[in-house]
């Protein structure tokens, strides 16, 4: 029998999308530095420079879609914590999440001293509610049943007591 009890609604969005523009930005400057007339090898070029460089860079190279399942909400996360600094793998995120809610994003933890303190777990990495608000990271929903904004508000927290969210291998 489950501990957890299972919310009724879907957290809003079906399809999740980043903007990269800021690592597109960075591939540009590169590959700007290889195009005859903008640098040469021995001059290094920017991403500042880059951008004032007139070039057509098609929609789909700036937007990344992610699968609405937990590979996809995963995925996403990683990307937003590499954008933030945010240590963490796949695996170990995958591994406590698993532990957790059973990849279960609207799973409430109700019986924990948490929970009898008024606190209860929620979410993909089961946060209470004062941890997400420490921990969230802007740009990702402000909803700690958000499967995105859990898992980056968790890797956080993690990162800071733990070195990663790698590092935790049990209840944390």
């Amino acid at each position: 029998m489950s501990v957890l009890r299972i919310r009724t609604h879907r957290p809003a969005s079906a399809r999740r999308v980043l903007t990269r523009g800021l690592v597109a930005s960075a591939a540009l400057a590169g590959v700007l530095a290889l195009v005859p007339g903008t640098a040469s090898a021995a001059t290094p070029v920017s991403a500042a420079s880059a951008v004032s460089v007139p070039v057509s860079v098609p929609a789909s190279a700036t937007a990344v879609t992610y699968p609405d399942n937990l590979d996809g909400w995963i995925l996403e996360a990683l990307d937003v914590m590499r954008l933030n600094g945010i240590p963490g793998t796949y695996e170990g995120i995958h591994r406590n999440i698993l532990r957790e809610s059973s990849g279960n994003p609207l799973a409430i933890n109700n019986w924990d001293i948490n929970a009898v303190n008024g606190t209860p777990s929620k979410g993909l990495l089961q946060v209470i509610d004062p941890t997400f608000n420490a921990y969230w990271v802007t740009g990702t929903a402000n909803d700690p049943f958000d499967p995105v904004a859990n898992i980056v508000a968790a890797a956080n927290y993690a990162a800071d007591r733990y070195g990663s969210i790698d590092n935790v291998f049990g209840p944390y």
